[in-house]
């Protein structure tokens, strides 16, 4: 038996006219997107559904040291430069490099930094990465001017090795650890001193870490403000960070008018005078956060790329025990000693190529843009891919292979952008290779180091390791040996 249900004509008037409302809405949301098209001039793609266009596929995870299943077959069947719908945008997106490197030297003028709300959430509105014209050259250059004059400071140098001669030690206290957490904690105590004058023993160290742990967890995740998500987290993290580093300030101004100085990035920043107590916070977490996070992933791939690479490994070793024998016992390491470390920079260089710390970028055309035959209108998305160039064959010889020594040809610079480039190039970029060459001098010199047959760790996105590196000790020598 088949039991109908009516309606009174009242009720089916207001369902029918519901159902119509909101097809008519849906097909004007549709009409909306068909248009987000673009002129017929616009770069070959596809704009995928509704609403979530594309985004779902572009963030499958994939290995670092590839451009992925989305890239390899958009770039296959439209070109390097295609047409997209991500992050709810209409979208450029660019595997060229020539075409990347005209985004990234035309900030200001015919693109700008255009990232999606969720980052700004957790980044804060005053992030160097977000904002714009006047406002982002002072805060850079405040940040920059600390970060040049440091990289050259003899107190800075000792106390980065201070640091990893005490990492070393840490490790053999251990049968088995994760090499990246290690990593994190070295490069993040070295900033907490040379910004705050925090020492690793301060209760504030390990409270800075895991607020600084949770905030990046929470930055490549889902955006879902609700309690308990790691983006929850994250925002509550930024602004324990934010409340935290305030009062430092404040402390450190007090301190200021009775003479006492500490002579790191706070007394730096409080004797310019032009920032207001917004800016400080915010400037002293994107220097925190430059140095602690750069040079931590770049650690752990330069770690992964030499364990997988016995030949590099041996070449380094020379390297640095050449360098050690022209010393005396003990005597700290210099920046002369530094700069000729020219293969640990060749191996810093390969890993930034291979391992790609940066896939991408996210940019706005201010205008309608004609480069070569692509159109990118205004208004839209542009996203960079810093990969595509440095794995590009047409650009690198073998590009999957891990070859430090393609660096002897200085030519090869200028086909790779590890940092972005132009007025946004990342400012912890000449930190992030100090601190990793003074650590890595320890590292080849007190550690025997073997391979261990194993899927690479590596998976976008950014280095959101599947595993953390280990590091396991073999009793009989006492020597560390290194497990990836």
């Amino acid at each position: 038996m088949v039991v109908g249900i009516s309606l009174p004509p009242i009720a089916l008037a207001i369902f029918i006219g519901l159902a119509l409302s909101f097809l008519l809405h849906f097909l004007k949301l549709f009409s909306s997107f068909v248009k987000q098209e673009g002129p017929s001039n616009t770069p070959n793609g596809s704009m995928g559904w509704p609403f979530i266009g594309e985004t779902l596929g572009y963030l499958n995870p994939h290995k670092s040291n590839s451009m992925g299943s989305y890239l390899e077959s958009h770039c296959s069947r439209y070109g390097r430069v295609f047409k997209s719908h991500l992050f709810g945008h209409p979208t450029i997106v660019s595997c060229d490099h020539e075409l990347n490197l005209f985004i990234l030297h035309n900030e200001g003028n015919l693109f700008q930094s255009s990232y999606p709300k969720p980052v700004l959430d957790i980044l804060g509105k005053l992030s160097m990465m977000l904002v714009h014209g006047d406002l982002h050259k002072k805060l850079r250059s405040v940040a920059v001017g600390f970060i040049g004059e440091s990289r050259s400071r003899p107190d800075f140098l000792l106390y980065v090795e201070k640091q990893s001669v005490s990492a070393m030690e840490s490790l053999r206290e251990h049968r088995q650890v994760g090499f990246y957490k290690e990593a994190k904690k070295f490069t993040m105590y070295v900033m907490l001193k040379y910004v705050l004058d925090v020492e690793p023993e301060d209760p504030l160290a390990p409270k800075i870490l895991q607020d600084f742990l949770t905030f990046m967890k929470g930055f490549v995740s889902i955006p879902l403000y609700v309690p308990g998500s790691p983006y929850a987290k994250a925002v509550k993290a930024r602004a324990r960070l934010s409340s935290t580093l305030g009062q430092i300030i404040k402390e450190r101004e007090k301190k200021g008018t009775e003479g006492i100085k500490k002579g790191d990035f706070i007394d730096e920043m409080l004797q310019k005078g032009n920032l207001n107590d917004e800016e400080k916070v915010s400037v002293a977490i994107d220097i925190l956060l430059a140095g602690y996070e750069t040079t931590s992933g770049l650690l752990a791939l330069v770690v992964y790329f030499i364990a997988q690479s016995p030949s590099v490994l041996h070449q380094l070793k020379e390297e640095h025990q050449a360098l050690r024998r022209r010393k005396m016992d003990g005597e700290p390491l210099s920046l002369g000693d530094y700069k000729q470390m020219e293969y640990t920079s060749n191996v810093i260089s390969e890993s930034l190529r291979c391992g790609n710390l940066v896939k991408f970028l996210h940019r706005k055309a201010l205008q309608d843009v004609k480069f070569k035959e692509y159109s990118i209108p205004q208004g839209w998305q542009v996203l960079p891919i810093l990969t595509a160039a440095h794995l590009d064959p047409s650009l690198h010889q073998n590009p999957s292979e891990f070859d430090p020594s393609r660096w002897a040809d200085r030519a090869i610079s200028k086909k790779v952008s590890p940092f972005g480039g132009g007025l946004r190039l990342c400012p912890g970029t000449d930190i992030a290779r100090l601190e990793t060459s003074i650590f890595l001098h320890h590292l080849v010199l007190n550690y025997r180091w073997k391979t261990k047959d194993d899927e690479s760790p590596m998976s976008y996105p950014y280095l959101d390791f599947k595993r953390d590196l280990q590091l396991e000790i073999e009793p009989a020598e006492n020597r560390p040996i290194f497990y990836i």
